[in-house]
């Protein structure tokens, strides 16, 4: 009981922390804007057309889809480390992103190399392009996970379902054009700069698939102590299976498909948390994890926009130069990352 209110306060912590960074958030970037012109905007007051422009369409939407993003990829990496009882696991193991990889590679690049023309680009037409192939992977990987009844099989088909995805692409980059190349490229250094429609799909898949994690806290935490341990204490090992692959394949396939593959939120956050709460149970660092998230994303996304030109470093580079060097700490201070399970 005592646990609780010491949760609740990490929690409110991180919130607290969560709202002063996306405030800062979109203060950061090419436009001269403050926070008093962001409140003068909510509120009514006389801003200049063009700022009032860059505050809701671009920087609100921004924020809160590194908020998302954040959030959806540690609760991702969290479930795929429970999972395969692997503390390097992460949202992107199963395969799942590198099927949206191959959706965007073949959208971008397949039509040059079959009849030598560039598709018209479109930015719905890329996301469509890339959830097909999440969703592809995804279904395969679901069917896999219903035969197969060891998760370290599931996690080599996986890897070997990516290195296949990887290969396709790989071929199709060394025959399409350039400008093809090029395009697909600047995808897969990822984007928060996504629009309100695209939020309105995010957010309530997101709050879903947090809502469903609630309910699997206690299969989760019995399968920490291994499969045989979860089945004395009844719990439904393939179903619970079954449920955590959705889970993390629903989160991994959207946010890849809108945002492009940002890599190291999943691996790195569920650590950390563990670190600072010193908890491994779920119902602990599930709720701390998702804090976590949006605000380890917050905040490079503020470090992305800091050359304050009118372009910002891709959103991947930061997360590596900041997630990387944690995990390495992480293994030195605990020498193995098997003592954080």
């Amino acid at each position: 009981m005592k646990q609780k209110p010491k949760i609740v306060f990490l929690v409110c912590i991180l919130g607290v922390i969560i709202v002063v960074l996306f405030l800062v958030d979109l203060t950061v970037g090419g436009a001269d804007i403050t926070i008093g012109d962001f409140f003068n905007a909510l509120f009514g007051e006389p801003v200049d057309k063009y700022d009032r422009y860059i505050i809701f369409d671009v920087r609100i939407p921004r924020a809160i889809t590194a908020i998302l993003t954040g959030s959806g990829l540690a609760l991702a990496g969290l479930i795929m480390q429970t999972l395969f009882h692997n503390p390097l696991a992460d949202p992107f193991v199963l395969g799942i992103s590198s099927g949206a990889s191959l959706g965007v590679a073949v959208y971008t690049m397949a039509s040059f190399v079959l009849v030598g023309i560039s598709p018209f680009f479109s930015m719905t037409a890329q996301v469509l392009a890339a959830m097909a192939g999440a969703c592809f992977v995804f279904l395969l990987i679901l069917m896999f996970s219903w035969k197969i009844n060891h998760v370290i099989s599931l996690l080599i088909i996986g890897i070997m379902v990516g290195s296949v995805a990887s290969a396709i692409i790989n071929i199709l980059q060394y025959f399409a054009s350039p400008e093809q190349v090029h395009r697909f490229v600047i995808w897969t250094l990822g984007s928060l700069a996504i629009g309100w429609p695209q939020l309105l799909i995010l957010t309530p898949i997101l709050v879903l698939t947090v809502f469903l994690s609630f309910l699997i806290i206690k299969p989760m935490d019995a399968l920490l102590m291994g499969e045989s341990h979860a089945h004395v204490t009844g719990v439904n090992v393939k179903k619970t299976r079954i449920l955590m692959i959705i889970i993390s394949g629903i989160l991994t396939g959207i946010l890849t498909a809108f945002t492009g593959p940002i890599a190291f939120v999943g691996i790195t956050v569920p650590h950390v948390v563990r670190l600072i709460s010193g908890k491994v149970v779920h119902r602990t660092i599930l709720p701390l994890s998702v804090f976590a998230g949006a605000l380890f994303l917050l905040l490079c996304d503020i470090i992305s926009q800091l050359p304050g030109k009118a372009t910002a470093l891709p959103i991947n580079t930061v997360t590596a130069l900041f997630g990387a060097p944690i995990v390495v700490f992480l293994i030195i201070k605990n020498r193995s990352l098997k003592s954080s399970f």
